[in-house]
Parts: C-alpha cells; structure tokens; sequence
C-alpha cells in the first residue's frame, strides 16, 4: 500500500488516504509527480485542499509519516510533526525539543515514571503509581536538569 497526503496551500496535511501500489507503480513509482497527479484524478481534494505528496508509512523516506496538521517542507522534501508547544524548537534533524532535556531517568524505586511536559513552567513532571488502575500510592516529581534527578513535590 502507498500513502498520499492531501495538501492545502500552506502545505499543510488535511489527510492521508491510501492507494495501491500497483496504481503507484503504473503512475511513475514512489515520489515521482506522476504518482501523485494519479491520485488527483481518483480521489477528490477536500475543502482547501490544493495537492497530494507520496508520504513513507515506515519513514524510509520524507522524514516521516505525515499526519494530519503536519507541514510539507518542499525545500527539505520532508514532512514535520506540528510543534507540540510554543517553547520547543526544531533541532538540525527537524525533530521537535523542549528547552529541557528530556529526563534519562525512567524509574524511582521500581516503579515507573510516567512523564509529561509542564509548559507554564518550562519542565518536566513525572509520578508514580503502587497501583495504576487505582492511583494508588500516587507520587508527583519535578525533575531536576542539573542535579540529573527526580524531586517529589
């Protein structure tokens, strides 16, 4: 199967829909303008929507798979994730990082951190659970970047 993204005039992804690859195939193969003129003749464009680009299900090729809101670079021929909050930015590999990196501590006495980003405060959060399902035994941290640890708070 082949994945197409429908684009609109900001090269923004409206949606992704699937085509065979025989089709892909028969229409200039992968990444090729015939492939993607293809399936402008057999899917019609929905509201503001102005063109398709070919997108990888496995990333192997376009950075990675397009979903809807992400964007179409054409000067770098890859698709970018929407930017998940307004501190983060894009690395040189136009993945998103927060201005604090990401915690490399994923547990506290056995049990597992689950973590999240706390934008009104720039920082990463984590708690813990004795039972899940429950809550129970909940704990909450703050993690500290340059202690390199969890805090409870």
């Amino acid at each position: 199967m082949a994945y197409f993204a429908e684009l609109n005039s900001g090269n923004t992804v409206l949606q992704v829909i699937v085509v065979s690859n025989a089709d892909v195939d028969a229409h200039g193969g992968d990444e090729s303008a015939g492939a993607e003129a293809f399936v402008e003749t057999i899917v019609p464009f929905t509201a503001g929507g102005v063109g398709w680009k070919q997108t990888s299900y496995n990333s192997s090729f376009r950075k990675q798979y397009a979903g809807i809101d992400y964007t179409y670079d054409s000067t770098k021929d890859k698709f970018i994730a929407q930017k998940p909050y307004p501190s983060w930015s894009l690395d040189s590999n136009d993945d998103w990082q927060a201005p604090v990196t990401y915690p490399n501590v994923s547990e506290i006495g056995g049990l597992t951190v689950y973590i999240s980003w706390d934008e009104a405060n720039l920082r990463w959060l984590g708690v813990t659970w004795i039972d899940k399902e429950t809550s129970a035994g909940e704990t909450n941290y703050r993690w500290d970047a340059s202690a390199l640890e969890w805090i409870e708070i």
